[in-house]
């Protein structure tokens, strides 16, 4: 049980004083529509790499922005902390994912609106407004104090949406400079209101294409049916090979590298207050499956998978038309858990596919992209100083939580720079990232501030 820290009351001070002041540098952060995603807002990402320099220059950070082959590194230092003071990485990003469809926002995506104790806007949670708390936690400390106990690079990128393809060149490229003793990211959710998390584990990702041709154009389904291979049913056969009856991912070898969660997370994992009827009804669904053996959340946290994500093929316009299909189409993601790597699981699946598919059709796979899983020990003064500072700031100590998705630049920092990497998110299940109505929560951004204040005190200690 972590003993809770307490925020220093001149941190505590500055912090209420300067309230209103900090949700307006928020706001006017969150109007500029930093779209990675879209040509058409190229300039709108310089701009928000140029407003957040501005901010941290100002706070005392010796600040730089600087080019990539794809939009800018915002990087910014402040090191004048007492001799053997720990020096600590934040990663963030400006970019935002676009805001369509706008017609169903409530309120315009970037015009930041109020409502419920919620602040509405797109980039709200994910990730200027947990970006934005550290910048004025680390504020808090050089207005009220004059100094940091630690040593801090902050390091915030404009390319996260579109998938972060300069970001590990980048750290390579400045390895040196970027030496840290640790890596602290504000990108993801808190279990449930209330409950700080550390999150522990993130899946990556073995992302695929498969092309199915049979006959060179589409044909008369009565005049060449049961006589020509359809490639639709062989692309049925080939999805419907991927699982057991079970529901066990069946393609040969896709286990063989997977290591287990320890007992110990496990048993945490099951101890948290998940509701699976509460998860079934709110996905409107009569049953879950997966893979037997598992709970919900670990199913979803610390198990592999391999699953459709779209499918192609045929006439799928209103009415009948008897077409047999000359091609069809899969996508399909595999995620993954340490130690399965991502080309190799897809040269696994690759290898299946070929295998099953009929004879009278030809098969081609394509592997789009991945990334590796990453999952930390929670050992020692990093875990320890943070479940310290949410159990202040929140009141109860933080429970230990995974992530299905993937984050793969957090591979990266820790494979790059060989520093620990700690997770502490503070927005909700809910909060619409990447949808309509995104939001976070006040009450969050505000405990967020303060769990990150006291974070640094920890880490002198």
């Amino acid at each position: 049980m972590s003993t809770p820290a307490q925020l220093d009351s001149a941190l505590g001070a500055w912090l209420d004083a300067n309230d209103q002041r900090l949700h307006d540098d928020l706001f006017e952060f969150l109007r500029i529509p930093s779209v990675s995603a879209r040509s058409e807002h190229t300039k709108d990402v310089r701009a928000a790499a140029e407003w957040l320099h501005r901010h941290l220059a100002r706070i005392g950070f010796a600040t730089e922005t600087l080019d990539t082959p794809g939009h800018p590194v915002v990087l910014a230092e402040w090191r004048k902390a007492p001799k053997g003071a720990p020096t600590v990485l934040i990663y963030g990003h400006y970019d935002v994912q676009p805001a369509e469809p706008l017609e169903l926002w409530t309120s315009p995506a970037f015009e930041p609106t109020i409502r419920n104790g919620n602040i509405y806007a797109r980039g709200s949670v994910d990730d200027k407004g947990q970006l934005w708390l550290h910048v004025a936690a680390l504020e808090a400390h050089l207005a009220a104090r004059g100094t940091l106990p630690v040593n801090v690079i902050v390091l915030a990128e404009g390319e996260e949406e579109v998938g972060s393809e300069h970001l590990a060149p980048f750290i390579e490229q400045h390895k040196q400079r970027l030496a840290c003793d640790a890596v602290v990211i504000s990108d993801s959710t808190m279990f449930a209101p209330g409950i700080p998390s550390i999150l522990s584990s993130l899946r990556g990702l073995a992302y695929l294409q498969v092309d199915v041709t049979g006959p060179n154009s589409d044909l008369h389904s009565g005049m060449y049916g049961g006589a020509v291979v359809n490639p639709a049913t062989a692309l049925a056969r080939i999805v419907a090979s991927f699982h057991d009856a079970e529901g066990r991912v069946a393609i040969p070898g896709f286990y063989d590298k997977v290591r287990p969660f320890p007992d110990a997370v496990r048993k945490g994992m099951r101890a948290l207050p998940f509701d699976e009827a509460e998860f079934t009804q709110h996905l409107a669904v009569d049953a879950l499956g997966g893979e037997p053996g598992y709970t919900t959340l670990e199913k979803l946290w610390t198990r592999p998978t391999c699953e459709v994500n779209g499918l192609l093929s045929g006439y799928t316009g209103e009415g009948a038309k008897t077409v047999l299909p000359g091609q069809a189409m899969l996508k399909v993601s595999c995620r993954l858990v340490p130690d399965q790597d991502p080309a190799e699981i897809g040269r696994l699946l690759e290898a299946h596919v070929r295998k099953v598919a009929p004879k009278g059709v030809t098969v081609k796979v394509t592997h789009l992209h991945g990334g590796n899983a990453w999952r930390a020990e929670l050992e020692g003064p990093l875990y320890d100083a943070a479940a310290r500072a949410l159990h202040g700031a929140f009141g109860r100590a933080p429970v230990i939580t995974g992530e299905g998705g993937s984050i793969p630049v957090v591979g990266d920092f820790a494979s790059i720079l060989g520093a620990p990497v700690l997770l502490i998110g503070f927005g909700l299940p809910g909060e619409n990232a990447h949808a309509p109505d995104e939001w976070i929560s006040q009450e969050n951004f505000r405990k967020g501030m303060r769990a990150v204040a006291s974070l640094w005190d920890e880490l002198r200690t």
